[in-house]
């Protein structure tokens, strides 16, 4: 393998743990939001 084959599969390895990362694993708020406009959540 080529050294660019190399960089170009680590970064799409990367990517995708990254994409994987942000919407499967989000967090879970530990804000008890009421039914106030402004609580700070979104």
């Amino acid at each position: 393998m080529m050294i660019q084959e190399i960089i170009a599969f680590i970064i799409l390895i990367l990517a995708l743990a990254f994409l994987i990362r942000k919407f499967f694993f989000k967090k879970k708020s530990d804000k008890n939001c009421g039914s106030g406009d402004n609580c700070g959540c979104s």
